[in-house]
């Protein structure tokens, strides 16, 4: 699936899929692989619907690309049903 990433943290891009990668529990952060493979770092401050001590690496998940400062960022995390 190709995905855009936009340029203003305010706008959300297309939906994207994969794994939670690597979770850092005392940082508040990890990381998602997409299924096309590209890895993209998400906080737990830009998570919505879920709450970040429930997520596991490993986990199937749903969530937006939004460019920042510091490069892509997964917004929106949702686990898959």
């Amino acid at each position: 699936m190709a995905m855009t990433v936009v340029s203003d943290l305010s706008w959300r891009t297309a939906v994207a899929s994969g794994r939670i990668k690597k979770i850092i529990p005392d940082r508040g952060f990890g990381f998602v692989r997409a299924d096309d493979g590209n890895e993209v770092f998400f906080h737990r401050t830009e998570l919505t619907t879920v709450d970040f001590d429930t997520l596991q690496e490993g986990e199937s998940v749903t969530f937006d690309i939004v460019e920042s400062p510091k490069g892509p960022r997964a917004r929106n995390i949702q686990k898959a049903s």
